[in-house]
């Protein structure tokens, strides 16, 4: 048998940094077929083989491939953005399980841009109110207070973790891990997650590395956001 075909190469990454040279849609539009070759095409591919291993998780995940439930918008809604260019230099993968009305749930990612890769957990709140960290995470940390704890003990050496509280009116990043409960409840975005070179992703086994920290983090989507199963 043949040798795996990496699924991206150093292409996906030239083409996210010529994008960041040259963001405007007269460039995208010549540059449509590189987009889809190196970006569109090998992010569809890890999808596939990223799916099995996901619903293995919990066949709850969405892996339906859809743009916004599988894979971040290159197209950027200025509208709300204090970056005004019309593209964003990164692609992600991600997966979760719908959440129920228009709160804010946890997902599995992995990302890339033109000069990284990563790949963990994040959560943001949102609407906290509505959000599974309000009505999932809140209710379980405040029966479990040492999860948080037992969380860093077990990830701590291999993930970095920072979160988000807002002040005034404006989010605020905070390193390292929640301390409590009651910090926790002052959570408006939290990320767990794996920094690897672009090398990695040019290897044969970036999926089954993927694989391994989707199994690390999981656990943390499972406590902050998915409801028990009927």
């Amino acid at each position: 048998m043949g040798q795996a075909e990496p699924i991206f190469t150093l292409e996906t990454f030239r083409f996210f940094r010529d994008l960041a040279k040259n963001n405007k849609k007269v460039w995208m539009d010549a540059n449509r077929e590189r987009y889809q070759e190196h970006v569109v095409r090998p992010f569809r591919r890890l999808l596939e083989e990223m799916s099995q291993p996901v619903l293995e998780l919990d066949d709850r995940f969405d892996t339906t491939g859809r743009s916004g439930a599988n894979f971040s918008r290159i197209n950027r809604d200025i509208r709300f953005a204090k970056d005004k260019t019309p593209y964003r230099p990164q692609m992600y993968l991600k997966f979760c399980v719908p959440f129920p009305g228009e709160g804010e749930t946890g997902e599995l990612y992995a990302g890339l841009s033109k000069n990284s890769v990563t790949a963990g957990f994040r959560i943001y709140g949102g609407k906290r109110k509505v959000s599974a960290l309000a009505m999932i995470a809140d209710p379980r940390l405040a029966a479990r207070p040492k999860w948080l704890a037992e969380q860093k003990k077990k990830l701590g050496r291999k993930y970095e973790s920072y979160w988000y509280a807002a002040e005034k009116k404006e989010w605020k990043q905070r390193d390292g891990w929640p301390a409590n409960a009651e910090e926790f409840k002052k959570l408006q975005g939290w990320i767990v997650r794996q920094k690897l070179k672009p090398a990695d992703a040019t290897k044969a086994a970036f999926a089954s590395t993927v694989t391994k920290i989707f199994r690390d983090v999981y656990p943390l989507l499972k406590f902050t956001c998915l409801g028990d199963e009927d």
